[in-house]
């Protein structure tokens, strides 16, 4: 018996490792009709829920999740911020001007994320942008920017 997508998402805060695994597998071969749930599981109370639906979305690719996985950068837990920046970085160019725009925002959570993604990708058009950030206030956001320029550089 075939498990509905809602169920397959609940599955992905299971205790058991393998049924995650199970999970995230059916999830990805329904890629197609898993999207728009999966996007919605990426405010989902459950942290690890979140954490699973921001590496799927990134897994899967599809320019739809770009922008929602931009909100998810200012999820309170530190681990769905990094999943959502690393599929974000999955994601290749349609994501460069959205995270471009990001790097303006005014938590440096979010900034920081950004400008590692952005580093990720390896778009020369970030580095105007990401070369402001270098005298911000906040020491993991000029890592993050420092670290994408010389990449992109490279």
């Amino acid at each position: 018996m075939e498990r509905s997508i809602d169920e397959l998402i609940e599955l992905l805060n299971d205790k058991d490792d393998f049924v995650v695994e199970d999970a995230v597998g059916e999830l990805e071969l329904r890629a197609e009709e898993a999207i728009d749930p999966l996007i919605s599981a990426l405010s989902h109370r459950k942290k690890q829920i979140r954490l699973n639906a921001a590496t799927l979305l990134g897994a899967i690719n599809d320019p739809k999740a770009i922008d929602p996985l931009i909100l998810t950068l200012n999820d309170n837990n530190k681990l769905v911020r990094r999943e959502a920046s690393t599929a974000l970085s999955r994601m290749g160019e349609p994501a460069v001007e959205p995270l471009i725009e990001v790097l303006g925002d005014e938590d440096w959570k979010v900034r920081g994320a950004a400008a590692w993604a952005l580093g990720n990708l390896g778009d020369e058009r970030a580095i105007p942008a990401l070369e402001k950030l270098l005298d911000d206030e906040s020491g993991f956001v000029k890592s993050g920017a420092q670290s994408a320029i010389k990449t992109i550089k490279k």
